[in-house]
């Protein structure tokens, strides 16, 4: 960072801090320890991807998105040792076929290929070994990385952070957790045939474990080659859902990878898969929601401040200027909500969300923790924003939002 800034200014540049931070250097170096890092690290080298591009600076989300592609898959022996200990001695004979081979692997398991002995084929994630007993030091030792780093502003109070980020590591490490929000999806959507979930197996699943039927589908950005009508009908589906979630059923599966999210070209359905990431919101943090955006499609910069002093955005001694560079941020965020038709493909809002995000969080005086609910309800928005706009799709956001407007009794 020093060596960054002698730079500038031997180019005759005064340095900033923004500019010495996000140097692609600084952040290589950041993104290489992550990248030594196993489990619960790399799912925190995640979190700061967002898997959402755009959302974040270039030298940020080119280096940090290589942490997406997770772990080495175990080994053979190894793997068998995990099934052993969750399933028996005879965990095999759950199957009439296993594949040892992943399908998939990711920062704290993989997926294998099935089948049940009654024929179904299954999906089988397996969790690695040790990865829950490391999540507390993992993030400790994440959040020293980056402190050192500079990447984290001095103010901010990040210490309920780590808790939180702790506790949801925690619940996504817990197979039976995620087997339960998944059974809850399949219950509130299993009269909407637009959508399609696996089913879980629970005789067959453990803490680290889970087994469910095995659903095709084809990566959702292969959709760019689709319609146009095609497309906007999917992203569509994905808006729907998230009001759904937030104003329903109150319960937000809140991790944006577009891996989650598969198209079934035979029959035009929305796949929808991993459910560890979901979070419970109460019905006041719902309402408060309702009403910032009902603010914010009409501009009411009153109303505006009520909802996020609601939400809990503003501490008690914010300064005048801080509290409208905020409502600034957001009343550009919400910029979808405006118009009927909404064109994510040509838009450039991601990237003046980005600018204006970062120039914000680089203020250490601007910086007061928002509330956790709040931040990973927002990675979701941002991850669906930024798939719209990889799929070059239109939607009329608020119209989707129109029905959830009027207040709803607490």
């Amino acid at each position: 960072m020093v060596a960054e800034g002698a730079r500038q200014l031997a180019q005759g540049n005064r340095p900033t801090k923004a500019g010495m931070l996000l140097t692609t250097a600084n952040v290589r170096r950041v993104a290489d320890k992550l990248a030594h890092l196993r489990g619960a690290a790399m799912k925190v080298g995640q979190l700061l991807s967002m898997d959402a591009g755009d959302m974040l600076p270039p030298e940020l989300s080119d280096i940090l998105a290589r942490l997406r592609a997770g772990a080495n898959p175990m080994l053979p022996k190894q793997l068998t040792q995990v099934l052993r200990t969750e399933l028996g001695e005879n965990w095999l004979s759950h199957f009439s076929d296993f594949s040892y081979q992943p399908l998939a692997a990711a920062s704290i398991g993989q997926v294998h290929l099935a089948y049940h002995d009654n024929g179904t084929r299954l999906a089988v994630k397996v969790q690695y070994p040790g990865i829950k007993d490391s999540i507390d030091s993992d993030v400790d030792n994440v959040a020293s990385l980056l402190r050192i780093s500079g990447l984290l502003p001095e103010a901010v109070d990040y210490q309920s952070l780590l808790q939180q980020a702790k506790l949801q590591l925690k619940n996504e490490a817990d197979y039976l957790s995620e087997a339960a929000y998944l059974q809850r999806y399949r219950d509130f959507l299993q009269h909407d045939n637009a959508y399609l979930l696996p089913e879980p197996f629970m005789a067959i699943s453990t803490a680290n474990i889970l087994c469910m039927s095995y659903v095709d589908g084809v990566a959702i950005e292969s959709l760019q080659q689709d319609s146009q009508a095609e497309r906007d009908r999917v992203m569509q589906l994905l808006f729907s859902l998230f009001f759904r979630e937030l104003f329903e059923f109150k319960l937000v599966q809140t991790d944006p990878n577009f891996a989650n999210y598969l198209y079934n070209r035979a029959t035009g359905q929305l796949v929808l898969l991993d459910f560890g990431a979901c979070r419970d919101y109460p019905p006041a943090f719902s309402n408060a929601y309702r009403n910032l955006f009902a603010a914010a499609i009409i501009d009411d910069q009153h109303a505006i401040d009520k909802a996020l002093t609601d939400i809990g955005f503003f501490s008690q001694h914010i300064q005048p200027g801080q509290k409208q560079a905020v409502i600034n941020l957001v009343q550009l965020a919400c910029e979808p909500l405006k118009q009927q038709r909404f064109d994510f493909g040509q838009s450039d809002l991601a990237r003046r969300l980005r600018d204006a995000g970062t120039a914000l969080s680089l203020k250490q005086d601007y910086w007061h923790t928002p509330p956790v609910d709040a931040l990973f309800l927002h990675r979701k928005i941002a991850g669906l924003y930024l798939l719209a706009a990889k799929l070059n799709a239109g939607v009329n956001v608020r119209g989707l939002l129109q029905p959830y407007l009027a207040p709803e009794a607490e």
